[in-house]
């Protein structure tokens, strides 16, 4: 077995889901599960076949996020993973609880803007994915002040009252 880390390459500010899920049906109920959860959004997804032609299918509205899903899904290479990014605006904590719904939808590794690497495992059969790093290593503990201001930008993005 090998160990490979494989970054997420992407523009700094664009947000993506990471996931696995079983079953080719995947892609069109991803993709009516994002456009039913926010009117407008703008997307790209892609999904890693595992079985058949092994094919990245894909489907989204978004060019630029479309190419994005596509390179890095094949870049990754594990069956049954897919990839969704996000248009410009549109942010992951709108659309999570819609893509977890999806029936062949199995997990999420990560939802984010990071900095991201997959660990994949080779083996003689293919590519898994055993994990992702997310960002980077925390550098201390919330204080008091740090509380305050986490509160006070929820209020002001709009996600809290």
């Amino acid at each position: 077995m090998e160990l490979t880390v494989v970054p997420i390459v992407k523009p700094e500010a664009t947000n993506f889901i990471f996931g696995q899920s079983h079953f080719i049906k995947t892609v069109e109920d991803l993709h009516e599960a994002l456009v039913g959860a926010v009117p407008g959004i703008r997307f790209g997804l892609a999904f890693c076949e595992a079985s058949g032609k092994r094919l990245v299918r894909w489907s989204g509205n978004d060019d630029a996020a479309l190419k994005l899903a596509r390179d890095n899904a094949l870049a990754i290479g594990a069956g049954h993973t897919f990839l969704i990014f996000l248009g410009d605006g549109f942010f992951p904590v709108n659309v999570l609880a819609a893509v977890r719904a999806v029936p062949e939808v199995c997990r999420i590794y990560c939802a984010t803007a990071n900095p991201t690497q997959v660990i994949v495992a080779q083996t003689e059969q293919g590519r898994g994915v055993l994990g992702v790093v997310d960002g980077a290593s925390p550098l201390g503990i919330e204080t008091d002040a740090d509380i305050a201001w986490r509160k006070d930008l929820l209020r002001q993005i709009g996600y809290k009252l």
